[in-house]
């Protein structure tokens, strides 16, 4: 009996583990950051107190998204299996963790989750999620299947990542709180810093995949223009994003914290620098780690932004 319960407990340790890689963590933070991190700027702009109803419409919102967020990743990962069998050989379809059916039924599962529950969250979470699920369907699913041309396979994601996830969301919190409707400018700024960040997560996700991308025929920005000029161009491209923050908190030109907002930023961008100065691109290894680094200042622009303007 305690040899079929041990069996049982690895089964379920292993099976959340499988399906903890198939749901992409990067993304999964990203996206539990974005939630949460919108749900503090409308409530720093509204100033109305905190409720149950508010709890009950961030954490319907936060489901939903996440459900939405394993669709996504999940249907790209089912269209790529022999693809990722090159380029990222421990995901869990190409490793043979999951089956091609368990990871199909996931992907159903997850992507009539997100619907329903944003149905039921509020009208603007709905279509913030049936939006993204039909990009996301687009960009990874034949005929359509966008992710082979380098032009819409980037608008897809910073389409989705910059704009309809953050304007989505604040509306849906915005009405919540029970506010006039309408975006502020604060929140534009962060939508166009996220929108021209994930241009840059992009274009620089196919560096590591250049292997598997080109024995596949998928056409990328690396495969155009080389892994030097990709990683040039997304550096300066995060550039210009913290430049373009750090101005702004200069000027004085939103209702938040200029010193937090200018201190904060300049200090990732010089971080950011020295670490760049590191990578050798002839080193997969190398390469990656940057990728994830990238997406950890991804995570920390929701953490630095709410808090620029609850400070202010």
């Amino acid at each position: 009996m305690s040899q079929i319960s041990t069996n049982s407990a690895n089964f379920t340790h292993n099976w959340a583990y499988s399906f903890w890689k198939f749901s992409r963590p990067h993304t999964i933070i990203g996206t539990s950051l974005s939630v949460w991190g919108l749900y503090l700027i409308a409530v720093a702009i509204s100033s109305v107190g905190f409720s149950l109803v508010q709890l009950i419409s961030v954490l319907g919102a936060w489901i939903a998204c996440l459900c939405g967020n394993v669709y996504i990743v999940g249907l790209n990962q089912l269209q790529d299996v022999e693809i990722d069998k090159i380029n990222k050989p421990d995901l869990p379809l190409a490793s043979g963790e999951f089956s091609r059916q368990q990871g199909q039924t996931i992907v159903i599962i997850m992507g009539i989750l997100s619907l329903v529950i944003a149905w039921l969250t509020g009208p603007f979470l709905l279509g913030m999620v049936a939006l993204s699920l039909v990009i996301g369907t687009a960009y990874s699913l034949p005929p359509i299947r966008l992710k082979r041309f380098p032009f819409w396979a980037a608008l897809c994601i910073f389409s989705v990542r910059g704009t309809i996830v953050n304007l989505g969301l604040f509306l849906h919190f915005n009405a919540a709180l029970e506010q006039k409707p309408g975006i502020p400018w604060t929140v534009w700024l962060l939508t166009i810093f996220i929108l021209v960040f994930t241009f840059a997560i992009a274009i620089f996700k196919d560096i590591p995949d250049i292997e598997g991308d080109r024995l596949y025929n998928i056409t990328t920005f690396t495969i155009a223009l080389g892994s030097q000029a990709v990683f040039n161009l997304a550096l300066w491209v995060l550039t210009f994003c913290y430049l373009g923050v750090i101005l702004v908190g200069v000027m004085g030109f939103t209702p938040i914290n200029p010193v937090f907002l200018v201190v904060s930023h300049l200090v990732v961008l010089v971080v950011m620098w020295m670490r760049s100065l590191a990578v050798d691109l002839q080193d997969q290894t190398a390469i990656a780690q940057f990728y994830q680094f990238i997406w950890k200042l991804f995570y920390l622009e929701y953490i630095m932004f709410p808090v620029a303007c609850l400070l202010g």
